[in-house]
């Protein structure tokens, strides 16, 4: 109680602080909420009361109040029933220190936006599809499809190690920046002509990029299609999704949601960071991000595109042992093979944190974790910090918050957290 005392005390005065690139907040927060009552249902339903839940969206009004995102959109289910889904916001015309444009968008709950790294999840799914399907086995090394990427200390990597973040191939060639990320052949050809000792095969450290143009070339290779061709036949038409695409074309790019870099420009060492691991600064992601190429590229660890509920309808699946709406998407071994641990907490060298992974998920753990606190069975993926995208079987619940503000350094994090222990909180286990 004390520590969720003062956590609400720290949000509070947030309120008040801004650091670096901030938004313009409207006078009244009714003028720019969208709520999609005809899906939302009655908490008592499920096991909540309508206090609980008031106080869920809340914690998303106050992570606004931030004035870090234009744009918040939420998708929260529980017992496989949506509870919330709303959107706060502008989703274009609503850049940090200015006023909103007179015709600036609303965010919407049908609103698609990019879901950054939470892509990572999908990307690994589909791999484990192809396990399923017994086209390959995750514990194959790469070369072993691909024979030209065994060169150069790289024979011995296995498409486990890769999904789980210990391939040693974490960062992509230094001559590649964000700008060269839909070059999907040219990075292929750099990332088989990498150097890499073999002392950094086995090692935690995040594939922020990299990865996804690895499993990328196993599908093509082992399913005989192309990333997109094979989400679309086996996740995105079955589930009836209308975005959930690596990119959108340009009648649909129309629709997304702008980002914009928020809060503090990073600076040395943090600066360093960052460009090793994103190719650049939040700045130039943000930019790179709104942009033709960047919207209509395919990069598979950073450019699904879709919406909250969409989302959190794949989420929603996993729980339900791979099922939706009466449609076996896969198998529940193939859930069971995605969200397992693989190794235990420990320092990721990339994230400079401790992490728990599965092949292809990031967890929680107890008594405290990524997703909050008692969240030990909680699996889901961050995008660009910000996005939280998770599903808990114990409290039966998918959570979808997607957001269009990129801050490293500001003052939203303690609102972040309490939105999760928000969450935790009125869900019982």
């Amino acid at each position: 109680m004390i520590i969720d005392f003062g956590l609400k005390n720290l949000v509070r005065a947030n309120r008040y602080l801004r650091f670096g690139n901030t938004i313009h907040l409207p006078e009244s927060l009714a003028t720019v909420t969208t709520i999609n009552r005809d899906e939302e249902v009655e908490p008592l339903s499920v096991g909540m009361t309508r206090d609980g839940v008031d106080a869920i969206w809340q914690s998303v009004e106050e992570i606004y109040k931030t004035a870090t995102h234009p744009a918040i959109s939420l998708c929260f289910r529980r017992q496989g029933k949506i509870i919330l889904s709303r959107s706060i916001g502008y989703a274009n015309g609503h850049k940090p220190n200015e006023k909103a444009d007179i015709d600036a968008r609303l965010m919407q709950p049908e609103t698609p936006i990019c879901y950054f790294s939470g892509s990572k999840a999908v990307t690994a799914f589909l791999i484990h599809l192809l396990n399923e399907d017994k086209l390959i086995n995750l514990h194959d090394t790469v070369s072993t499809h691909l024979p030209e990427f065994g060169q150069h200390g790289k024979q011995g990597i296995t498409i486990h190690q890769v999904l789980s973040h210990r391939s040693g191939m974490s960062t992509m060639p230094s001559s590649l920046g964000i700008n060269a990320l839909a070059d999907n052949d040219e990075i292929w050809q750099q990332l088989c002509a990498k150097q890499l000792p073999t002392t950094e095969v086995g090692k935690l450290a995040y594939h922020a990029v990299s990865g996804g143009y690895i499993l990328e070339r196993i599908i093509k290779q082992a399913s005989g299609m192309s990333i997109q061709k094979f989400l679309d036949l086996r996740v995105r038409k079955p589930m009836q999704m209308k975005y959930f695409c690596y990119g959108l074309d340009d009648t649909e790019a129309c629709a997304l949601a702008d980002n914009y870099a928020t809060g503090i420009k990073a600076m040395y060492p943090i600066s360093y960071f960052i460009k090793r691991v994103l190719g650049g600064s939040f700045e130039h992601v943000a930019e790179v991000s709104n942009t033709a190429i960047f919207q209509q590229a395919v990069i598979p660890s950073a450019n699904l595109m879709g919406t909250a509920e969409e989302m959190g309808r794949f989420y929603q699946m996993l729980l339900n042992d791979g099922v939706w709406e009466g449609k076996q998407i896969c198998q529940p071994v193939t859930v069971q093979g995605l969200t397992q641990e693989t190794g235990t907490l420990e320092f990721d060298r990339t994230l400079m944190a401790p992490m728990r992974y599965s092949a292809g998920m990031m967890l929680g753990a107890s008594p405290v974790g990524l997703w909050g606190i008692n969240s030990a069975q909680a699996f889901g993926h961050i995008g660009l910090i910000n996005k939280l995208l998770w599903a808990d079987p114990e409290r039966d619940i998918t959570v979808s918050l997607v957001n269009t503000g990129l801050p490293f350094v500001a003052n939203h994090v303690p609102s972040l957290i309490n939105f999760m222990a928000n969450i935790n909180k009125h869900c019982s286990r």
